[in-house]
């Protein structure tokens, strides 16, 4: 109900203020190359639903250096005289960029669109302008008139004094003589008419008023935030490996010996040749022996059994050690620089929890969670128990545990360290992480936190929105065609402009029923989706080798899981005998490398196929264009008719072009409809490359 004393409509105009100020209240909007700035509370041309928009504003928009992204906007006004928008970006110095043109993404939907692309990192701000166009409402007028013979000299005096005031916001040696001369023509009573208006319509005077508009009653939204990160915030080929198990030697009846910093470094050079950009390591902090698991979980760990290395934390120290048996921190040092040197990263593990032995537990009692019987709660995701792990308990002291962390984290970026995945961020608080990844980024903007939050999708997004430059996703359980368009569609649409996925094909912990059940082709035909749909995918260990065999029937955790125990594999003998699919992941990734559609998210498009176990999509970015046709069905041979949007792929409707097959070396002419036949062991899918001619039509993106 309104105030006392307010009418309805003073309350609304009040509402109207707090959510968009008037325009005279905005110092940092862009300066107007012509034209004046009207004064109001919606702006005298309304500029509506600015997108992309985070958390109503509050939080940035999310691109990479060199990303391409769309603004689009709600742009409409009375009556029927044209009207035209442009996009504003403003780098982390606040300069102004060339406006951006935006077009009416559909006619009569008053929605306006424009691609942008900020070129350096940091803090940017992108705002939408759109004002009353002259000249367009004269040209619509005359088009009309003129033919028809109404008022015909008054029309061709007016189209004549609107060119020359806009000639004077046309620079010198951008076009403005060609604008006077077209106001020299229509005022030129010895030719006839239509020439007038012909020459007032030249091609040179047409480009110069584009590039320079005659802009009246200029209005803008007020400037949104925009967040420009790294690449690799971005796109990236993620491996993850245990080092305790590179090197180490289990043998029946013997102490097994753990793999160590040194043993796993020597796994690298595979590990490169493979094309991955990222090497993840789960935690490698001392584990703690109170309730110490044993293999595959077991309640009771034996005098050998190493340990599940989240439950961080003994008398060697917590979250700013490393394992005894792994090493030291020289030879951690030696691990980051041999990976750097391949043109690797390191990504560390953060698991914000500890042991029952962990440091923490008794000089921070206040940290944890105690129990009616005075007892420290350890972890539960019921039906699982994790009792050697105690959970954080936040509210006590939350500034302690933030200024913490951020410790800890610059502890390990001392050592070289840029990029954290983060274990379980849903069960912490999202003002927490804003607070960390607020101060990490604010002074170390490069480094990069992936979120593992396998959970409710509005914690999921309201992670990526407070900062995680990447998160893990639901793709694993992803397998139909419908499940992954509709999901896909999802991620590359309006999430993509603050949430960054990262297709994982398997975790220590998910071992998919696709896969248990599917064999090689289930892991070959995931790897290809994953490393084609998303620009950052993941694998873990053992993947190459198709490993597959579940704990039991229904369980998405492995047998023997190198979670609990040691499990050294002979890399050497697999690849001898070619029980490995490292060629697909070699060249899948040296696609990536080559392809810049395969680099980017926001533009993926899927095409019709008429059999539901066979998907089709495309991925382009400019005239690079990506073309996959897979077949989900591991067990069977699959045919299926693909129906190509050929414009969308940059090509004329009826045309027919060739194709080259990058993983097969085949050669095929396509065009709108193709027929394909894909056989599980031979081929898990096509994954054509495509490059359209500059001169043919399709939209990138719409």
């Amino acid at each position: 109900m309104p105030a006392p004393g307010q009418s309805p409509t003073e309350q609304l105009q009040i509402r109207h203020t707090v959510r968009n100020p008037p325009l005279a209240a905005r110092p940092d909007l862009p300066a107007q190359p012509s034209g004046d700035v009207v004064n109001s509370l919606i702006g005298r041309i309304p500029v509506l639903d600015v997108r992309p928009l985070v958390d109503c504003g509050r939080q940035p928009a999310k691109a990479v250096a060199g990303e391409t992204f769309e603004v689009t906007a709600t742009v409409f006004r009375e009556g029927h005289d044209a009207v035209a928008a442009n996009v504003v970006l403003r780098d982390p110095k606040g300069r102004p960029g060339p406006f951006t043109p935006m077009r009416e993404l559909a006619p009569g939907t008053d929605r306006w669109g424009a691609f942008v692309t900020p070129e350096t990192e940091g803090a940017w701000t992108y705002t939408v302008e759109a004002w009353s166009d002259p000249v367009a409402t004269w040209r619509h007028h005359a088009h009309i008139k003129i033919p028809a013979g109404i008022d015909t000299e008054l029309v061709l005096a007016e189209g004549a004094e609107l060119y020359e005031r806009a000639a004077a916001g046309v620079p010198k040696k951008d076009g403005r003589e060609g604008v006077l001369a077209a106001a020299d023509a229509l005022r030129d009573t010895a030719r006839p008419a239509g020439a007038r208006l012909a020459a007032a319509l030249a091609a040179d005077a047409t480009a110069a008023l584009d590039r320079h508009p005659l802009r009246e009653l200029v209005s803008a939204c007020e400037p949104l935030p925009l967040k420009v990160e790294r690449r690799r915030a971005l796109y990236g080929a993620w491996y993850e490996l245990f080092p305790r198990s590179e090197g180490a030697v289990v043998e029946e009846g013997a102490a097994p010996v753990s793999g160590t910093f040194r043993t796993a470094a020597e796994r690298l050079p595979a590990v490169a040749a493979m094309g991955f950009d990222v090497v993840y390591l789960p935690p490698i902090h001392p584990i703690g022996t109170t309730h110490r698991k044993g293999p595959d979980n077991a309640l009771t760990a034996g005098p050998h059994d190493v340990g599940v290395p989240w439950a961080i934390g003994s008398a060697e120290g917590g979250h700013d050690a490393v394992h005894p048996d792994l090493g030291t921190l020289a030879d951690f040092d030696h691990f980051v620089r041999a990976a750097r040197s391949l043109r690797m990263e390191i990504a560390l593990d953060f698991a914000l929890q500890c042991s029952p032995d962990h440091p923490w537990v008794k000089e921070h009692p206040e940290w944890f969670r105690h129990r009616a019987d005075g007892s420290i709660a350890y972890a539960e995701n019921p039906p699982k128990k994790y009792q050697d792990i105690y959970p954080i308990a936040f509210d006590a002291d939350m500034p302690g545990l933030v200024a913490e962390t951020v410790r800890v984290l610059r502890f390990w970026m001392d050592r070289g360290v840029r990029i954290f995945r983060v274990d379980n961020p849903h069960t912490k608080p999202v003002v927490f992480w804003e607070k960390v990844i607020g101060e990490i980024n604010g002074a170390d903007p490069d480094v990069v936190f992936l979120a593992e939050a396998f959970t409710r999708p509005a914690m999921m997004h309201a992670l990526a929105a407070v900062g995680f430059q990447q998160s893990y996703t639901y793709f694993t359980w992803r397998n139909t065609k419908h499940e992954l368009t509709e999901y896909v569609r999802e991620l590359s649409g309006e999430a993509a402009s603050y949430m960054r996925p990262n297709f994982f094909v398997n975790t220590p912990d998910i071992l998919h029923a696709y896969l248990q059940e599917g064999g090689r082709p289930a892991f070959e035909v995931r790897a290809v989706l994953a490393a084609t749909l998303s620009p950052s995918w993941g694998v873990y260990a053992g993947f190459e080798l198709c490993e597959g065999t579940p704990l039991h029937p229904g369980s998405e955790e492995y047998l023997g899981s190198e979670k609990y125990q040691l499990r050294p594999r002979d890399w050497e003998s697999a690849e001898r005998e070619g029980r490995t699919i490292t060629p697909l992941i070699t060249a899948l990734n040296r696609l990536r490398r080559r392809h810049s559609a395969l680099q980017q998210l926001r533009d993926v498009h899927f095409h019709h196929t008429d059999n539901d176990a066979v998907i089709a999509y495309s991925k382009r970015s400019g005239q690079d264009v990506v073309l996959v046709v897979a077949n989900l069905d591991p067990h069977h041979t699959q045919e299926a008719t693909v129906s190509l949007n050929m414009l969308r792929l940059g090509f004329e409707e009826h045309e027919t072009v060739p194709v080259r097959d990058e993983l097969t070396g085949e050669t095929y002419h396509w065009g709108r409809a193709n027929y394909v036949r894909l056989e599980p062991g031979k081929a898990p899918a096509h994954v054509v490359t495509l490059r359209p001619s500059p001169q043919t039509g399709g939209s990138p993106i719409s």
